[in-house]
């Protein structure tokens, strides 16, 4: 089981950005494809963004096209999601997966919560 951390969410302002970060102390993420999903509260876990181990890219929700940028630095072992134009339908704990699909995942790391927030 390959276990991720998040890292990088916190309070912000309607219109700010944020650079979520997915890291592994055990794994080399370049050799997994990565998704980003999010629950905001009282809603179902959804898919956001997800890369290939080739660097290919994938947005699943129409609200976050052109504001949600997935990325990978294998310098530093992490894949990021950078959150532009924030909006408070972003608030919610983000998770990170080696898989694109939810069903598809086996156990959740702890998140990293944005809170969207004037």
């Amino acid at each position: 089981q390959v276990q991720l951390v998040e890292s990088g969410g916190g309070l912000a302002q309607p219109g700010g950005s944020l650079r979520l970060s997915c890291t592994s102390y055990k794994f080399t993420l370049e050799n997994y494809m990565i998704g980003w999903f999010r629950q905001a509260p009282g809603k179902e876990r959804e898919g956001v963004s997800c890369i290939s181990s080739s660097d290919s890219l994938t947005n699943f929700a129409d609200s976050v096209n052109d504001r949600f940028i997935i990325s990978r630095d294998n310098a530093k072992n992490a894949v990021y999601l950078q959150i532009n134009n924030l909006k408070y339908e972003d608030t919610a704990i983000y998770f990170c997966a080696t898989a694109c699909r939810s069903d598809l995942v086996g156990s959740w790391g702890q998140g990293t919560q944005v809170t969207v927030s004037s």
